[in-house]
């Protein structure tokens, strides 16, 4: 279970943390745009630092920052970065969001770039395990926090990128619109065909645009895969 997630051009220990690597972490970070050309870019909740690695892959941004409260997802993160390739443009931080989010806007410093595949479940589900409560559960940060931050590091022209459960969509928008982060593009996502809607990709800005819908079905069974799925993903799975 604890063995190490190969991926074409970065591999991801995941012994010492909770969170795995899992399909919502991929799809975020193959899906965020990225077509402003970030020199800064932020994950909040490293986790594993999956997405950091994955957005160092894809673009030459210069800093790429990640901030991770769990003590031991947070060195799990470092040890990822600095076996990776680009260890000279990723940082982890050990803080919770709610202190970074304060110290940087004290510091007027801004980020192009804001990802976060955040804490989901609500607190009725709490499990015994601590760290995977911090790590999946509001508790740790709620989305009106997660938002509040985002709203006072983003840039004026940069871009945040989420995923949510798909029942919690219509809510986090309009949280976002209270922080004036306005929707742009949004994805549904489905485990195949005949299951419902289990996720969305949402992409915020500054900017009240036009949003751009689309969907995505990651297979057509059991462990075979759209090619919009492959299309996305190709870049990062060893097997695509």
């Amino acid at each position: 279970m604890n063995k190490p997630f190969q991926f074409k051009e970065f591999n991801i220990q995941q012994d010492k943390t909770a969170m795995k690597v899992g399909t919502d972490g991929v799809l975020l970070g193959a899906w965020c745009t990225i077509d402003n050309y970030p020199d800064t870019i932020l994950d909040i909740g490293a986790g594993t630092g999956l997405i950091s690695l994955m957005l160092a892959q894809r673009s030459d941004a210069m800093t790429i920052d990640a901030v991770e409260v769990d003590e031991n997802a947070y060195e799990q993160t470092v040890e990822n970065f600095e076996q990776s390739d680009w260890a000279d443009r990723l940082y982890c931080y050990n803080a919770s969001f709610n202190e970074f989010a304060d110290e940087i806007a004290e510091e007027e410093e801004t980020y192009d770039l804001v990802v976060s595949n955040p804490p989901f479940y609500n607190d009725e589900f709490e499990t015994e395990n601590k760290s995977r409560n911090k790590a999946r559960f509001t508790s740790a940060l709620s989305f009106e926090d997660l938002l509040n931050g985002i709203s006072r590091i983003l840039s004026k022209t940069g871009i945040f990128s989420v995923i949510i459960p798909h029942k919690e969509e219509k809510s986090f928008i309009n949280l976002a619109k209270a922080n004036n982060l306005f929707l742009n593009k949004l994805c549904r996502v489905q485990g195949n065909e005949t299951t419902e809607v289990k996720r969305s990709l949402l992409e915020f800005s500054f900017d009240e645009t036009k949003v751009e819908e689309e969907s995505l079905i990651i297979e057509t069974e059991r462990h075979k895969y759209t090619q919009d799925y492959i299309n996305l993903t190709k870049d990062f799975y060893l097997k695509m």
